[in-house]
């Protein structure tokens, strides 16, 4: 799973600018499954035929991150960006960032004051991201375009992943976990239904734009019929000393069943269903009540004549950042839970809301 994880992790894929995840993503599962194709957006929709009758499954997380694009080109070689996503301006001076161009990718900072200026500066102040620039080195407006950046090159975080501490935390610091960490979670899973036996058909759905809206799984999901539907994403936990943590969500705590978020309140049977085989099964859980957050599953129930659906979430430090962090046992459990889901269920298993 590391290699797995550091792999997709690296890949560019901003919303919207997902196509180098995208291609790897359908070149990795096609060998897994019956039918993989891309819409006319960018998902990827993969699906794998069980050996008996049974329910149709979703089992969805998003490819996109969050990133940048180029706004404007200064005349003295420096970059103006905007957003892709949510970020915390509070974090964005003095970060590595990748800006990919039509010839290759280019290493860029984003720029901010030298420590010799900040006497003179504000400190209390925390300026805009439409008042910060990157810096890739170029001496020109001409210098720049020479490197290839044009008005709308997209830009990511720079990749970087390694264990925090040591092997020995099992805990993971990088960029994109946000939802590369579903991902390798979906294709882990499909990776273990090989050769074992199952019912139904699982349709393992890989969205774009998810950042900017739930706009992939929006799209997604109207032309899918299904069942059930597990969307598997990163939360945010609460176990750091800051005043507005609650302590309800603990890093290394294992997987998250979702109860409830600002895009979905779970479906009661999908909840049970998982609350109890993780019992059964003894994985590692915590239940997870965050209003603060929303994922694909919000998007995926409300389609066609709406989809019981519930989440796994994978617990996750300092989201939206360069230097995200997971728990490996967290990302083994969430991949364990939902595989365990997907081969429990037979040609009677109903997910009736009454």
């Amino acid at each position: 799973m590391y290699e797995l994880l550091k792999t997709i992790t690296s890949l560019h894929g901003p919303c919207g600018y997902e196509q180098p995840i995208t291609k790897w993503i359908k070149d990795t599962v096609k060998e897994l499954v019956d039918e993989v194709t891309v819409d006319g957006l960018g998902n990827v929709i993969a699906r794998k035929k069980g050996s008996t009758l049974g329910p149709k499954t979703i089992i969805t997380a998003h490819m996109d991150e969050i990133g940048f694009i180029v706004k404007k080109i200064e005349e003295n070689g420096l970059i103006r960006f905007e957003k892709l996503g949510g970020h915390d301006d509070r974090i964005l001076l003095a970060q590595k960032v990748q800006v990919r161009t039509k010839t290759g990718l280019l290493t860029g900072v984003i720029g901010t004051i030298s420590a010799h200026f900040a006497k003179f500066d504000d400190p209390k102040k925390v300026r805009n991201h439409r008042q910060l620039y990157i810096d890739i080195g170029a001496s020109s407006k001409e210098a720049a375009e020479q490197l290839g950046v044009e008005i709308g090159n997209p830009i990511t975080w720079s990749p970087s992943m390694e264990y925090l501490g040591n092997e020995q935390t099992g805990r993971l610091v990088g960029k994109g976990f946000d939802d590369r960490a579903g991902c390798a979670v979906i294709i882990e899973t499909l990776r273990e239904l090989q050769g074992v036996s199952f019912a139904g058909e699982v349709i393992a759905i890989f969205t774009v734009q998810e950042e900017v809206g739930l706009r992939g799984a929006q799209v997604a999901a109207r032309n899918v019929e299904a069942d059930v539907a597990i969307a598997v994403d990163t939360t945010a936990v609460s176990d750091t000393p800051e005043e507005t943590m609650d302590q309800t969500l603990h890093l290394g705590g294992g997987t998250g069943i979702k109860v409830i978020d600002f895009s979905l309140i779970a479906h009661p049977t999908v909840k049970e269903k998982l609350l109890n085989l993780a019992n059964e099964r003894n994985i590692n859980f915590q239940h997870e009540v965050f209003p603060g957050i929303g994922t694909d599953g919000g998007a995926v129930s409300l389609a066609n004549k709406g989809i019981p659906t519930g989440v796994l979430s994978i617990p996750s430090r300092y989201a939206h950042s360069p230097v995200e962090v997971i728990d490996m046992a967290d990302l083994l459990a969430t991949k364990d839970l939902l595989r365990e889901f997907i081969t429990s269920l037979n040609e009677d298993t109903d997910f009736s809301f009454i």
